[in-house]
């Protein structure tokens, strides 16, 4: 590079020569004067050069940054070289919506270490909570088994009724299957699948009750780690 010339638009080397190249930037900077600085602009302390990192890694100097890179992190570089401003990447649109996912996600997490510090005084109290709100579920749970168990019987012997009559009984004479039985057979069976989707419900609420239990009285123990330091 000729002393006293502006450098190259844009200059690119492998990462590990950046460093080499970027030192005769600053040189070539500093002895191309007030020439220069009147081409990069009229601020002395604004950039002069920029540097950026392509697609494949290769690292980047220039006094502008191409219009496909124009979107990407890049440092800004003074007369002798050093970097007085740097930009980040500009994100797309999923990694917004990520960082407000993010962003919730943390509010959330400070409202409930809030609540947990301000409502329990000791474990024993998450556990006293705990125990209770499962005596509750379990209760329900026995109502419900009774319950399906009465279903299961009923359709047993609407079933066993059914086979006295045709298309189920094996007799030429057998008559057609009165309308409120075949109504009721009908009728038991889906309320039978109900109750039944509905109790392993209740079992998979028990599940994530304890879950959000034992989450809660592992995090009060943290939180109450972190307050005695």
């Amino acid at each position: 590079m000729r002393a006293g010339a502006p450098p190259p638009d844009n200059l690119s080397v492998p990462p590990r020569l950046a460093p080499l190249l970027l030192a005769c930037l600053a040189a070539a900077l500093l002895c191309a004067g007030p020439g220069l600085a009147q081409t990069a602009g009229k601020d002395k302390k604004g950039p002069v050069a920029y540097r950026w990192v392509d697609e494949h890694g290769v690292v980047h100097y220039g006094d502008a940054i191409p219009p496909q890179y124009a979107q990407q992190a890049r440092s800004e570089l003074n007369r002798e070289g050093i970097e007085v401003g740097h930009a980040d990447a500009q994100k797309s649109a999923e990694q917004l919506s990520a960082d407000q996912h993010a962003k919730a996600d943390a509010l959330r997490q400070r409202q409930h270490d809030s609540f947990l510090v301000s409502t329990y005084t000791s474990v024993k109290d998450i556990e006293a909570l705990r125990d209770s709100r499962l005596t509750q579920l379990q209760g329900q749970r026995t109502a419900a088994e009774q319950y399906v168990e009465s279903l299961r019987a009923r359709l047993g012997t609407l079933q066993t009724r059914a086979l006295s009559f045709a298309p189920y009984s094996g007799r030429a004479d057998s008559r057609r299957m009165p309308d409120d039985l075949a109504e009721n057979l009908v009728r038991t069976a889906n309320e039978m699948r109900t109750q039944s989707a509905a109790l392993a419900a209740q079992n998979d609420q028990e599940k994530t009750l304890r879950e959000q239990f034992e989450a809660d009285i592992q995090r009060y123990k943290e939180l109450h780690t972190i307050h005695a330091q």
